[in-house]
């Protein structure tokens, strides 16, 4: 490693949330490299379409991620294409260990890993993800309008999703593979009361069908009978859990019973210049719009917190005595 080889600040994934932090980081003229593994842009290059980012009516996630990566890279971002292996925060810098066995050293560090709706795997489910398969009522829900869909879940999610597309949806059924749900007492109510909201208990779906217009169809199973049947459908929204991706965080990382991590309104973990952002954070909704400002708000604390750093050592590029390899 060389002498100056050391960063301000390392931005670790490249979905929204870490774009947003990238591009607040290099206008605030920190010394900033992101790692990412695969393509820009996360799940959201995943989408098919977008409609609820501010200034875009009508956007698919593929190009929304593109504008994100092409507003970063304008500032003539360091981008590495790696896989990080562990995260080593210390008391006067910061260690990132690559798969090429490499290391990054920096006064700050950004986690924007996020995480991903927890699968049914079952047939078709991939397939027709974005073309009536869904894993969030409040992004996709507005395309269902006047149509019939199935949420799968019992949780406080899927409850609250149902009732979410109720008011859209001419026809919503939930399966679930018990005979009552595990949602709270309220919105059990709450979904009992709706009258556009049919229970399917003790029914899983073994498979999602579709035409040339997207998913028309879903089959079921009785998980007490075993008898199968078939329901006609226009979409189906998964909500059986969500996985945080969270095995780069920090032993010692406050992090809730789902495995997301606590920050503070800075995004800052309890290990100081360490934040993280996005769906990896715990917070009230997973949103594009709020894990970009998740990467704003970090990127301005981190550049507060380099700078405090800098300016109580009198630092140049010159590296901390223990930093040099």
């Amino acid at each position: 490693m060389a002498q100056c080889d050391f960063y301000d600040l390392v931005i670790i994934g490249g979905g929204p949330g870490g774009l947003s932090a990238a591009i607040y980081a290099m206008r605030a003229a920190l010394k900033t490299v992101m790692v990412e593994k695969g393509v820009t842009g996360g799940q959201v290059a995943m989408s098919d379409e977008v409609e609820n980012y501010p200034g875009f009516t009508h956007i698919s996630g593929a190009e929304l991620s593109m504008k994100f990566t092409q507003h970063a890279q304008s500032y003539d971002l360091e981008m590495i294409s790696q896989e990080v292996t562990a995260l080593d925060p210390g008391l006067d810098h910061h260690t990132v260990k690559l798969a090429n066995g490499e290391s990054l050293k920096a006064h700050a560090v950004i986690l924007a890993t996020g995480g991903s709706p927890r699968k049914l795997d079952v047939h078709g489910e991939r397939e027709f993800y974005g073309k009536g398969v869904s894993y969030c009522a409040t992004c996709d829900g507005f395309f269902f309008r006047g149509k019939t869909v199935v949420v799968v879940g019992g949780g406080d999610s899927a409850a609250e999703e149902a009732l979410y597309l109720a008011k859209l949806c001419k026809k919503v059924y939930i399966a679930h593979r018990r005979d009552e749900l595990r949602a709270s007492k309220i919105l059990q109510q709450r979904i009992f009361d709706d009258c556009n909201i049919e229970m399917l208990w003790n029914t899983v779906v073994t498979e999602i069908k579709a035409g040339e217009d997207g998913v028309n169809g879903v089959a079921l199973k009785d998980t007490v009978t075993a008898d199968a049947r078939s329901l006609d459908v226009d979409g189906v929204f998964i909500f059986i859990g969500f996985n945080p991706n969270n095995e780069l965080v920090p032993a010692g990382t406050r992090m809730n019973a789902d495995g997301l991590v606590v920050t503070d309104e800075k995004c800052e973990t309890n290990s100081p210049g360490v934040y993280v952002i996005g769906d990896l954070r715990e917070k009230f909704a997973r949103q594009i719009v709020l894990s970009a400002a998740d990467g704003c708000t970090a990127a301005l604390a981190a550049a507060h917190y380099v700078e405090a750093k800098k300016s109580v050592r009198g630092d140049t590029c010159e590296l901390p005595p223990d930093a040099v390899e």
